[in-house]
Formats: structure tokens, sequence, C-alpha cells
């Protein structure tokens, strides 16, 4: 099986499955002499974690994280760093009902057909569990970019129909407020009563993750096939049940003019700026200074407990219905997930245009 590293410098390779002995993660190119904690790591991994509250999966994990190797004394060796986070309350025999049939819209069957082989257990591979990985590696790519005092939020700005009404100015200070992880308070206790009533009826709804990326520095990606958002891009589409990803005025911006659409520059001081920023803060694949601004849509949730017509391994009709435990709404826990990603991005891109020197 090819695909389990990310990155070209700062490169990660994740390795697990969701009811086996654990998840890890295997991080090369990091620099020597970055202060990488524990505890940071496992702030992060708290944020992802199942049983955090109720509108999440009830799985009851501690995602305890391990550093295996290339830390000392809490910095980096610049030798590969082994993250390992093992799972204590896998329920394999959960998913036996469901051994020889595919679930609708999940991995199963091209899983099945690919390789011939089905992870059963939650998915295996291609379980949401293998996100446990991208988040640890990611909280030390947030190691690298806080050296460089480059911030991002990301937060939860529709679930199903609802969204954060227009305008709002958004205080990314009350993200973690709420359990739906959505910085506006009305909104947020509309999109967790109707998680909660899909819940009920054992059914799931989508959402939309907006992230903001602050002080990034001019000129980080590469002008042809390494565009920063193109790799931003591949980045949220590798993650479960990600269907869409806009960056800047992203659909919206082709119901608007030329006139109207391009970002004006103008100087403040001696910073160059942009009166818009429709572009979201990358313009022929590079960085100009401004934030960067991007969505990531997610689609409901596959593994639901209502009856589901599907067919089995034999091409017979099969009913399926899902007894374990599952999120009725991925997007708060994906909160992290989306930072994670960009983070690696963005370290990576750092070490490759040269801004290595901590």
């Amino acid at each position: 099986m090819a695909g389990n590293s990310f990155g070209q410098i700062f490169r990660i390779t994740t390795y697990g499955e969701s009811h086996g002995i654990g998840i890890g993660v295997i991080i090369d190119g990091c620099p020597a002499g970055l202060e990488i904690l524990e505890h940071d790591i496992q702030m992060e991994l708290n944020r992802r974690k199942p049983g955090q509250s109720d509108i999440v999966s009830p799985r009851k994990e501690m995602d305890k994280c391990q550093i295996l190797s290339g830390v000392h004394n809490g910095f980096s060796m610049g030798s590969p760093i082994h993250i390992f986070v093992p799972n204590d309350d896998a329920r394999p025999e959960e998913y036996s009902d469901i051994a020889n049939v595919f679930r609708p819209s999940h991995a199963d069957f091209t899983y099945f057909s690919k390789y011939g082989v089905q992870g059963v257990s939650g998915g295996g591979r291609s379980s949401a569990r293998e996100t446990i990985a991208r988040v640890a590696g990611g909280a030390v790519a947030k190691a690298l970019l806080k050296r460089h005092n480059i911030k991002m939020a990301a937060y939860v700005s529709q679930v199903g129909k609802i969204k954060i009404p227009p305008d709002t100015k958004i205080d990314t200070s009350l993200i973690e407020n709420n359990s739906v992880r959505c910085p506006d308070q009305k909104t947020a206790e509309e999109m967790i009563q109707y998680i909660n009533h899909l819940k009920e009826n054992g059914d799931s709804t989508g959402g939309v993750i907006s992230c903001v990326i602050e002080n990034c520095p001019i000129g980080l990606g590469e002008p042809v096939f390494d565009k920063l958002h193109a790799d931003l891009g591949k980045a949220m589409l590798s993650i479960n049940a990600v269907k869409a990803f806009e960056l800047g005025s992203g659909f919206a911006g082709v119901e608007m003019k030329g006139s109207e659409h391009n970002d004006v520059f103008i100087t403040e001081g001696q910073e160059v700026l942009t009166k818009t920023n429709y572009s979201g803060g990358i313009q022929g694949g590079i960085t100009n200074g401004m934030p960067i601004l991007f969505r990531v849509g997610f689609k409901p949730v596959s593994t639901i407990s209502k009856p589901q017509d599907t067919i089995d391994h034999d091409g017979k009709n099969a009913i399926v219905q899902a007894k374990g435990r599952h999120d009725p709404c991925v997007v708060p826990r994906a909160v992290p997930i989306v930072e994670a990603m960009a983070a690696l991005v963005l370290a990576d891109h750092l070490l490759r245009a040269k801004i290595s020197k901590l």
C-alpha cells in the first residue's frame, strides 16, 4: 500500500489501524533544537479524541502520546521523531456483522476491490482514527511555525444548512468555548441542537471548516506544480470525508467581474498589502503576505445506524445497519486535523524556502 507519507523535507509517515494496537507517526526532516513537549502534542490530540462531548463518538480513548525517538530533554535532535498513541478501547467485534457487506459511500468497496481484503474493524487504514498521527505530526509542525510567528486558527463555520451569518466578526478566541467549535455562540447552539437531533434519529450531517493563517512570510510556494494552495488542497482533500476545498473567494469568485475581484495593492509604511483578499493570501501559487484564507467541506458521515440497502461480497442484495460508535458530524473533531495538515504544508514549504535556521 503506497501513499502513507506526506511532505518533501518536513515529511511524515503514518501507520496503524483503527482497532489495532495503536496509531503512530514518524517525522523526518525536523530541524534540531526545536522545543517539543509531550504536553503540547497531547493538547492537540485532546481536541481530536472521541468522547469529549455528547455530539461526537462515545468511544473512550485517552489518546495518550508517547515520544519514542528524536527528542532529548524536550528538544529535537535532527533525527526522525517517532510518536506512538495506543488504542485503549478497540472493539473489533462490533464490526463482525458487516464483515461481508459494503457500507454505502464508505471505503469498504474500493478497498476490497483494490487490495482483495477489507479493513473491517472500523475501516482499518481508511478509518479517521489514522488522523491521530497527522495531529501529532502537525503539533510538531506548529512548534516550528511558532518560531516564525505564524499563527493559524480553524473553526466550524457551517453544519448542514446552518451557517455563521455573513459579515459576522470572527473572534478566534471563542472557538473552544463550545463543543461544536463555532466562534459564534448563537449559531453554535443551533448547530449542536441539529447534530443531537440527527444523532437521536441515527443519521448524520456534513459541514464546513474555515481556516485563517496569519503572519505567513511572502514567498512560500513554488509557481508550477507545487503551488502552496495546490499542496494545501491535497492536504485537505486527503482528510477523511473531505469533498471540497476553496481558497479565498472560491466558487463565489466566478460570479464576480475582474474589476471587482482583483486585489488592489497598497502600501502602509514599508509594508505591501492588498485592499481586499479574494486571492486568499496566495497569488501564482506563492504567498503574498496577506492572511491565507480557505474552507474545507466535509460530507455527512457514511456510517449511520439507519438500515441501508447494499450488496455483499458476492454481489447479492443485503441490508447493513451500523452498531459501532460513530460521529453524527465529524467537523467538531476535524478542526485540529485541518490545522495539523495546514501546519505540515507550511512547515515543509518553510524548509523548502531555506528558512530553516531556528
